[in-house]
């Protein structure tokens, strides 16, 4: 069986925000301009790459992040917040859900 679940495309855990989320995001993390300009921004580059992704052949998860979480998260580590925390964060999400932590 875990052969199985070897043969599949990884699940590609992707960090999604509703706008509240977004924003509160854009307030806590260190470098601001590393981030879109505004929501919409976001959410359409956000949506391409997902199908970008797909069209790979992987599976797409979207984890709905909150920022709180990701800040309580981020202190324990003892790491930035940014978007490469942020990824990391979301990584572990998707593996714990699928229980492969």
């Amino acid at each position: 069986m875990l052969n199985h679940l070897r043969d599949r495309p990884p699940i590609v855990g992707i960090a999604w925000f509703d706008r509240k989320q977004w924003l509160r995001l854009t307030d806590a993390v260190e470098d601001r301009r590393e981030f879109d300009d505004t929501y919409e921004i976001w959410q359409q580059r956000a949506r391409d790459a997902l199908q970008s992704i797909e069209h790979q052949g992987h599976t797409i998860e979207m984890v709905h992040v909150e920022v709180e979480s990701l800040m309580s998260w981020c202190n324990e580590k003892r790491l930035s917040i940014n978007g490469k925390s942020c990824a990391e964060y979301v990584a572990e999400l998707a593996r714990r859900r699928h229980g492969q932590l």
